[in-house]
């Protein structure tokens, strides 16, 4: 891989962390956006690519800063990784037997429906 490409991949890293330490977002709503548009990954690839990357080490300096401040709840937490677990094989097996297409697709509207929701409702 090339020094450029290295740089804009740590730059998208970087970018990302801030924002998810910010607002809590970065995987979904910036890497692979990112890793689609900019560097011309597959969705499948974007979305792998994230979600290789986004092991404990990656979130847990930001997370501490939020548990020092008394902002984590412990027990939700669990509970959420414990249903992500399952969720997540089985969402990575469905994701494997969708187009590109179809992917993006569902990416983007989740993305908007959530923009909106955000945006407009309490």
């Amino acid at each position: 891989m090339e020094a450029g490409h290295i740089f804009l991949l740590v730059l998208l890293g970087v970018a990302a962390g801030l924002l998810s330490g910010l607002i809590g977002i970065g995987g979904g709503v910036i890497i692979i956006p990112a890793l689609v548009l900019m560097f011309g990954f597959s969705q499948h690839q974007a979305q792998g690519t994230t979600l290789a990357l986004l092991v404990p080490p990656i979130g847990i300096l930001a997370a501490w800063s939020y548990y020092r401040r008394g902002d984590v709840n412990i027990e939700a937490a669990l509970f959420i990784v414990i249903g992500f677990l399952i969720g997540s094989v089985f969402g990575a097996r469905m994701a494997a037997g969708l187009s590109d297409l179809v992917l993006k697709k569902i990416f983007g509207v989740s993305l908007l429906l959530i923009a909106i929701r955000m945006i407009f409702f309490k």
